[in-house]
C-alpha cells in the first residue's frame, strides 16, 4: 500500500459521526492544498485541490481532531488513497477519492490561542514603548 502525505488548511470545521450499530466516533473533513508555480510567460499562478478525508480512528477524532481542529486549521496528514463510486438517484455511476487518514497534526497558529491575561490591577499602559524598551525599568548593569 502507498502512502499519501498532505499539508494544507481545513476547508471548514470537521463532520463528527458516530456508527449507528457500534457509536464509534469518525471525523469527516475537506482539506485544500495550494500549489504555485510560473508558468512559461513568467507570470505567477496558483492552483488550489481539495482533498476529502476520512479517519475512522476513534481515539484520534475525539482527542485530536474534534477539540483542536477548526476552519483555517493547517494539518500534515498520513494515509492512503481510496477509491469510492456510487450510483446517484438519476442512475449515474459517481467517482471520488478519498484520503483515509491514519496519522495527523493540526498545527494551529499560535495568535488563536487564547491571550495572556496581565495580572489583574496591573495596566500594561496601552502598549510597547517605541523601541521596545521600557525606560521605567531598571537598567540591568
Amino acid at each position: 500500500m502507498q502512502t499519501f502525505t498532505l499539508e494544507g488548511y481545513l476547508a471548514a470545521d470537521p463532520s463528527i459521526l458516530s456508527a449507528q450499530g457500534s457509536g464509534k466516533k469518525r471525523a469527516s473533513f475537506r482539506v485544500l492544498e495550494t500549489t504555485r508555480f510560473r508558468r512559461a510567460s513568467g507570470e505567477p499562478g496558483e492552483r488550489t485541490t481539495g482533498f476529502n478525508c476520512v479517519c475512522f480512528h476513534e481515539a484520534t477524532t475525539e482527542n485530536y481532531i474534534q477539540p483542536y481542529a477548526r476552519k483555517g486549521s493547517r494539518v500534515v496528514i498520513q494515509g492512503h488513497v481510496e477509491n469510492d463510486t456510487w450510483k446517484g438517484k438519476d442512475g449515474v455511476e459517481h467517482f471520488d477519492l478519498r484520503l483515509i487518514v491514519s496519522d495527523i497534526r493540526v498545527k494551529n497558529r499560535r495568535d488563536q490561542s487564547p491571550a495572556h491575561d496581565p495580572s489583574p490591577g496591573v495596566s500594561d499602559g496601552g502598549g510597547e514603548p517605541a523601541g521596545g524598551y521600557d525606560l521605567n525599568d531598571d537598567i540591568p548593569f
